[in-house]
Order: C-alpha cells, then sequence, then structure tokens
C-alpha cells in the first residue's frame, strides 16, 4: 500500500505539462535543424494529445470533488484552471514558433508549406487531379438531424459544415480522410516544393462534394476522449478477449476535448454539444488546423535541413563465433541507438535454431509492429524449443499489436502469459536455457527499455548481455511466479539477492542503499547519489532523498519527464540538483549510481520512482558487476552531467532554465556519440 507523507512536491500534471514545454523550446532555437524543429512541434503536439486522453479526465474528476462539500481529499487549488492556463500559453507559442519561424524558414529554402493560404494557381490542376482520383473516394457526409446517431472517432479530424439550398440551411459533419491517405501532399513546381493539407484539399473542393448547394461556412474539429480502460480483476472467458473489447470502446469514451476553428455559428454549436454529449468536455478553441502531431509524417526531405547523420557503432564483432560463445565469456552491453541492434536480434535468432537452446523466456511489453523478435520466437517454438512469452496486453496504446502478436506467437506454439489485470509486467529481461553434456547453462539480457528494434533507433537504453548464474536463476524464478498469474503475497516470496524486482525487494533496497549515504554523510565520509530516469513522483523515495539531502549528501538527478522533487530548496534539498535533457533521441534509460566509499554501486533497469511503477508493477534492476562496463557506464553519465547545450535545470519554480557555464560547449548526445565510436 502507497504510504501517505506530507511531503513538499511539485504537481505531477503541471510538471509534465512543463516538461513539454521544454519538447516545444526545442521547435523553438534556430541552432536546432529547420526539419528537426518540425519533429520537435509533431512530437509536442502528440505529447498534448495522449495529456488530454490519459491526464486531463483525471483533472476534471478532481475538479469534479473539489465542487463537493464536506469531501475528504486533499485538492490543490485550482489545479485545471492552471493546466488550462499553461497549456494555453505553450498553445499560442506553438503558434508563433510554426507560423513566424519555421513557415518563412521553410519559403527561403523555396519549401512553401501552404499553411491557410489560398493555393496558387500554377498548382491547382495537379491538386484537383489528386482530389478526385484519391481523396474524393473517402469521404462520408454525415447530415445532422434529430435521428443523426453519428459518433466522432477519437483524435480524427472532421470539418462542420454549414450549407444553403434555397432557403433551407444544413449543417454537415464531413471526415478528413487522414487516417486512410497522408495529412501532406507534395507537389513540385518551377523548382519550388508545395505542401498542403489533406484539410485544405478537401476545403479547396467542397463545391465537389455538394454541388448544388452553398456553403456558408466550413470549420475543422476533433474530439478527444478518455482513453482508460476498465480492466476487472475477476473476470471469466480470454483477457486478450476481454481488452479487444474494452478497445472497442476505448474511442467511445467520455470527450474531454473539443478542439474546434473559432466562428461556428452558436446555434449550430449547441446542437453539437448536445448530439455528441460534450457537456463535460473542455471546449477549447484552436486554430484551423488540428492533429499537428501529423507533421512527423512532413514529406520533404533534405540532408542540409536535417541532424547530420551518426553511422550505427558496432559494439563487438563476433564473426569468428556465436554471440552465446562471447556472452559466456564476458558481459557485453549495447548503448542504443548509439550502438547497433543487431546483436540483440542476433541474440534471438542464434538461439531460434540452437541445438543446444531448450527454452526461452522472455518478457515484452510494447512490441515492434513488425517484430523480427517475435517472430524468431516463433522460429524457435517450431524448431521444437520451450518458448515461454509474458505479453503485457495493458500497455497503454500498444494493446492491439501487442494482442496482434500474442496470437500469432501462440498459434505457433508459444506459451503465452498474460500479467495478472491489475498488475502490469514492466520488466525487461530474457533468459536462454541450454543444455550442453547434460547440464543446463544460462544466457539472458537485461534492458532497461523494451526488447523493439523501432524503438532502439530513437530511445537510448542499455542492454546487458550476462552468463551470470545467480542473476539468470533469479530471473528463472521471477517467470515461475509470473506464470501463476497472481499477485505477491509477500515481498519476501522470492529471496532475491542480485536483481532488484518491484513487489518484492526494489523500494526497500533504493531506500537502504540511500540510507547507507546518509549513515557515511553523518559520519563525514563522502556520500553521494547519482539517478538517472524517465519520471520521479513516489513519495517515500523522494523523501528519503530530502533526508539525504540534509544530512549532505550530494545528489545530482537527471530526469526527462515528470519531476515532483522540488530541488534547491534550503532546509529540504539544498544538495540536490535536477536537470532534464531533450536532444535529438529520447532519453529513456533508468541509472542508478550509490557512491559507497567509492566502490560504486551501479544498477539499470526499467524502474522510473512513480507509483505505478513501485506499487502497481513488476519492475527490474539489475546490478553491473564487470568492472569494464561499470567504468563505461559512469563515463556516459558523466558526460550527460557536464552538458550544457542540451541540458537545463528544473529550479523551485519547476522552470527550465538554461544551464550557465563559462565551460565548452557540451551537447551530451553528441559527447557519447564520440566516446563510444572513440571506444569500439
Amino acid at each position: 500500500m502507497e504510504q501517505m507523507i506530507e511531503t513538499a512536491l511539485f504537481n505531477r500534471d503541471l510538471s509534465w505539462l512543463k516538461f513539454n514545454e521544454r519538447i516545444l523550446t526545442e521547435a523553438g532555437r534556430n541552432t536546432v535543424p529547420l526539419l528537426e524543429r518540425i519533429k520537435f512541434l509533431s512530437i509536442f503536439s502528440s505529447n498534448l494529445d495522449e495529456f488530454y486522453r490519459v491526464r486531463m479526465p483525471v483533472l476534471l474528476a478532481l475538479e469534479k470533488l473539489s465542487n463537493k462539500e464536506n469531501n475528504d481529499i486533499h485538492l490543490e487549488e485550482d489545479l485545471l484552471q492552471s493546466a488550462n492556463e499553461l497549456i494555453s500559453r505553450q498553445q499560442q507559442q506553438y503558434g508563433r514558433v510554426l507560423q513566424l519561424e519555421v513557415i518563412p524558414q521553410l519559403k527561403a529554402h523555396q519549401i512553401n508549406l501552404l499553411y491557410g493560404q489560398p493555393f496558387p494557381q500554377q498548382i491547382q490542376k495537379t491538386l484537383t487531379r489528386y482530389f478526385l482520383s484519391q481523396v474524393m473516394a473517402f469521404l462520408q457526409p454525415v447530415y445532422i438531424d434529430d435521428k443523426t446517431d453519428f459518433f466522432p472517432s477519437n483524435n480524427e479530424l472532421y470539418f462542420l459544415i454549414t450549407l444553403k439550398n434555397g432557403s433551407d440551411t444544413k449543417a454537415v459533419i464531413l471526415n478528413i480522410p487522414s487516417n486512410e491517405l497522408p495529412r501532406f501532399y507534395k507537389v513540385e513546381n518551377a523548382g519550388e516544393t508545395f505542401v498542403v493539407f489533406l484539410d485544405d484539399l478537401v476545403r479547396f473542393h467542397l463545391n465537389r462534394v455538394f454541388p448544388n448547394d452553398e456553403v456558408l461556412g466550413c470549420f475543422s474539429f476533433k474530439i478527444t476522449r478518455d482513453a482508460e480502460i476498465d480492466l476487472k480483476d475477476e473476470y471469466s472467458g480470454s483477457l486478450s478477449d476481454q481488452l479487444e473489447k474494452q478497445l472497442m470502446k476505448r474511442d467511445l469514451g467520455l470527450a474531454t476535448r473539443f478542439l474546434h476553428q473559432p466562428g461556428i455559428p452558436a446555434n449550430v454549436f449547441e446542437v453539437v454539444k448536445k448530439l455528441f454529449n460534450l457537456k463535460k468536455a473542455n471546449m477549447v478553441e484552436g486554430g484551423q488546423y488540428h492533429n499537428l502531431k501529423d507533421l512527423m509524417g512532413f514529406p520533404v526531405k533534405n540532408d542540409q535541413l536535417s541532424n547530420q547523420s551518426w553511422g550505427k557503432i558496432c559494439n563487438t564483432d563476433f564473426a569468428e563465433g556465436t554471440l552465446t560463445e562471447a556472452i559466456v565469456e564476458t558481459d557485453i552491453i549495447i548503448h542504443t541507438p548509439y550502438q547497433s541492434y543487431e546483436s540483440v536480434l542476433r541474440f534471438f535468432n542464434e538461439a531460434a535454431i540452437d541445438e543446444t537452446v531448450k527454452e526461452i523466456y522472455i518478457t515484452l511489453y510494447r512490441v515492434a509492429s513488425d517484430s523480427k523478435i517475435v517472430n524468431a520466437l516463433i522460429s524457435a517454438a517450431k524448431n521444437g524449443k520451450k518458448v515461454t512469452v509474458l505479453v503485457e496486453l495493458k500497455a497503454r496504446f500498444d494493446e492491439a499489436n501487442n494482442i496482434k502478436w500474442a496470437k500469432k506467437m501462440k498459434s505457433a506454439g508459444v506459451e503465452i502469459i498474460y500479467s495478472v489485470t491489475a498488475l502490469k509486467v514492466h520488466a525487461k529481461v530474457a533468459l536462454v536455457k541450454r543444455k550442453i553434456e547434460g547440464r543446463m547453462h544460462y544466457v539472458g539480457l537485461f534492458a532497461t527499455g523494451n526488447f523493439n528494434e523501432t524503438t532502439a533507433s530513437f530511445y537510448t537504453d542499455h542492454i546487458l548481455m550476462t552468463a551470470h548464474k545467480e542473476m539468470l536463476r533469479e530471473v528463472e524464478l521471477l517467470f515461475i511466479f509470473l506464470a501463476k498469474r497472481v499477485k505477491p503475497s509477500s515481498a519476501d516470496l522470492i529471496p532475491f539477492k542480485h536483481l532488484l524486482v518491484a513487489q518484492f525487494n526494489l523500494q526497500q533496497t533504493f531506500l537502504h542503499l540511500i540510507d547507507r549515504e546518509i549513515e557515511h554523510a553523518t559520519q563525514g565520509k563522502p556520500a553521494g547519489i547519482t539517478i538517472k530516469m524517465n519520471n520521479l513522483e513516489e513519495k517515500v523515495l523522494i523523501n528519503k532523498l530530502y533526508e539525504a539531502s540534509n544530512s549532505g549528501v550530494k545528489i545530482e538527478m537527471i530526469v526527462r519527464g515528470i519531476c515532483r522533487l522540488i530541488p534547491g530548496v534550503n532546509g529540504m534539498s539544498e544538495n540536490i540538483k535536477v536537470t532534464r535533457i531533450v536532444d535529438r533521441y529520447l532519453e529513456h534509460g533508468r541509472i542508478f549510481v550509490f557512491h559507497n566509499l567509492g566502490k560504486q554501486d551501479l544498477y539499470l533497469g526499467s524502474a522510473d520512482w512513480m507509483n505505478r511503477n513501485i506499487y502497481r508493477r513488476i519492475e527490474v534492476c539489475f546490478p553491473i558487476y564487470d568492472e569494464k562496463i561499470k567504468k563505461e557506464i559512469l563515463d556516459l553519465i558523466e558526460i550527460q552531467k557536464q552538458d550544457n547545450v542540451q541540458a537545463v535545470l528544473i529550479d523551485e519554480k519547476m522552470d527550465n532554465i538554461p544551464v550557465q557555464t563559462d565551460e565548452t560547449a557540451l551537447s551530451s548526445q553528441q559527447g557519447i556519440y564520440q566516446y563510444l565510436k572513440d571506444k569500439y
């Protein structure tokens, strides 16, 4: 059960919005290549959509509770208002960056993104041909009246159109088919590139869609709905079947935002609000275009306007033997995306055909849409090996893809385990058991990120390949437990000595390691903690870090996203420094370093310090014992601590403060790439 401690904390939702603000800042930096700035605009928009789907329903519920008398729940004052005001300011900044900076700079390179502009005469015929041959078939107008039962899909794009025919007026909903067609269409003409929105293509040709009517108005809109899925611990039938049914309902969930172009006639607006049950939704006036996350598919390639390509670094050449033989000799670490993911794919490919391999176990949380790893597991099963896969069906927004792969693996003879519904398995571990001369030998993988070759190309993660018998035996015990599909009955159910596993010993061990640094500091001995993670929320661990700070322990943290800990406050956290790094790759690896009188205890793993990770998931953090690998990771984290280009400091007001230094400019991702390139 989560312990309730009165601790000074940032609000988690406002902190997350501040992280998204840091993304937006990157989009506004002239030092970032132009096409990369467009990607950051896309990421900001995508993140904000997810916020409205996942967190805004919570804020709306809190607001409702705060309006009730005699409730015992402590609520933060004006939280919903603060979030809306912050989002509004960010949206205004977004518009300025896109319209006043990015679009004019594109035009300077003969790239014309037509944003709220009329189509130039010289490309209109080309656009009309494309509309008539490709777009028109996907249009599905729905006329609004008392009998209309149309329900807009979540986050999809529509026009609300008012028409006049003689003395009659009517309103129509028209889809913008961006799920079936690219959002942008590119036309090359006389040495210039023109990029047009699919929205504008439809808008420009409304006279062909409604040839007998006069178009009075055309207003874009979308509805964002609650993404939460309700699964019960007690259910009958297949979990995957139940989840599929819930997924079908997700797009019919509570509307949390109605984002619309200004100017919709008041009488039509009222009809739409009633028709789509928008009473509880945030009614937000936006611009002409929504879903600007689609900018990720901006159809222009230009090396001069993009990041310089960094070739993948090959960790080691195993051509003389098998990868398994190399792992038995010594632990191997892979740092993606700087280093090639080929070794990870090879690990599973070799296991699929190796005659000595008898059993394979793996956890899968987010699977690539065309997963080579899953195909290797299927081949292994067909080759007579026992393959056991823990598939986490409840990985938000990846549920459908995971269900697809689970069914495919099951039909090939793979044993599929689904986690208990109230306990996600977020661990990233794999185990291969080989039988040689009558004895079992183990090799395995521990990772900070998913076994996913797609995300490995832009998530910074660490994958340890090891034959450490005791660690891998503990992984085997964990799989035996997970196969029972029950919650742990006690923390000491499995006596983990090496691994830190949430629900068992993870939180307790981290508290012990912090306490040891506190003890050293109070004795006047050197003490320090370095932690890198995605999100920091959990009160017990934050409170322990405050205690360590007050004891004189120097704490350096790199937290990418949510950070509820308030740094730099006298008497509470003056010895805690928190930085945030946003660059070309998504910082994703979790690293925990405890000074231990210079011996440096080092753990990597899957666990952030969020309530969900500590109390409601199975997570695995793992020690690094190999001294060469330990030094390498410590070198990498030191490079990140010295970043004065892409890093910002989080101050006591939650603001992102650029690092001020007289040192030579250092972008840590560039520094890490060069470090690994020189080493390998």
